[in-house]
């Protein structure tokens, strides 16, 4: 049976690893491929900017591929896919929106001012402020302690992002807007979002839905 190809693209904070245990899962049905945004494990950042750093995701993948992203993944997925349409068979966006910031006529986000808490926590103690943004993203779940322990194993066993990367992805996440850009996506789009997600609020799936072709 020939396998599709699935990469994965980490969201802000965490590495490729963090798909550790559903990657196992899915190795029996599709080639995995996972993907280190710059500056996160072995890929160095070399300052790029949003644009170039969803041209170099899909670089090194092949032709056909789907592309699954969490979060900042996913807004990378995003905009790879409309970079290079004729790549990207399919988009799989896990707690992912086309806006993680409120802005004008976009209510379904995060104020600025986490963005800027996050920002000014990370340059002061980056590993506290990334296990406290482990917590936020799992409180609620009834696995949050043992998800925590786990993720947070993993930073402290791994060298995590330098500091001007993760502060590079907050600029992201507060600046990238692709809502005026979702009618020129042209593939199928899977959304996979937690009804009770406290970082990506639920309506913000329900306009992609209403708003991918």
């Amino acid at each position: 049976v020939n396998k599709s190809d699935l990469a994965l693209i980490h969201g802000w904070g965490l590495g490729s690893g963090v798909w550790h245990t559903c990657a196992g899962q899915l190795e029996s049905v599709a080639r995995i491929h996972h993907v280190d945004l710059p500056g996160y494990g072995d890929t160095p950042d070399h300052g790029e900017t949003f644009i170039e750093a969803a041209q170099s995701a899909l670089e090194a993948l092949p032709d056909g591929v789907t592309l699954c992203g969490w979060s900042l993944g996913g807004l990378i997925a995003l905009q790879a896919a409309l970079l290079a349409p004729e790549r990207v068979a399919r988009l799989i966006l896990v707690g992912s929106t086309p806006s993680f910031a409120q802005r004008e006529g976009w209510t379904s986000a995060q104020p600025v001012s986490v963005l800027t808490g996050f920002t000014e926590a990370v340059a002061n103690d980056p590993s506290t402020t990334l296990q406290r943004f482990v917590a936020l993203f799992n409180q609620g779940d009834t696995k949050a302690r043992a998800i925590g322990r786990e993720i947070n194993r993993g930073i402290l066993s791994s060298s995590p992002a330098p500091i001007p990367t993760l502060l590079k992805g907050l600029d992201w996440l507060r600046d990238i807007d692709l809502r005026e850009q979702i009618s020129a996506v042209s593939c199928p789009v899977l959304l996979i979002r937690g009804e009770n997600d406290p970082l990506m609020p639920l309506p913000a799936a329900r306009w992609l839905a209403e708003h991918l072709p």
